[in-house]
């Protein structure tokens, strides 16, 4: 006789439910008092990676899978954002040096001609 999958409480499904709603309210509470700058970016960001970790680990039910396959569901998108983020560092690195060894090409010329 097969045995059916894993039942789990609908009680359970309903916390979660109301622990998404809350994280919302929350972040749009960020937006509805006006905060500005790094606090209201970091904020947003926490309430979106709670909610999308909860969404995962409950609804799609990687809590109870394998280790391998969350590493197999988890580990790529983690690896993507740590090259995006060495790419956006690069960036930067890129442009500031152009902007210190480029700003002063303008001028070569005429430097070079008073000398």
């Amino acid at each position: 006789m097969a045995q059916e999958g894993q039942q789990h409480p609908i009680s359970m499904y309903l916390w979660i439910w109301g622990l998404l709603f809350v994280l919302s309210a929350l972040s749009y509470t960020v937006d509805y008092l006006a905060f500005q700058g790094i606090l209201r970016w970091s904020l947003i960001l926490l309430f979106m990676f709670l909610k999308a970790g909860l969404i995962v680990a409950v609804f799609m039910h990687m809590m109870w899978e394998r280790l391998a396959i969350v590493y197999a569901v988890l580990v790529p998108p983690l690896v993507i954002l740590v090259l995006i983020a060495l790419m956006a560092l690069e960036g930067d690195y890129i442009f500031a040096v152009r902007e210190t060894f480029f700003s002063s090409w303008q001028n070569f010329f005429t430097i070079a001609e008073h000398h």
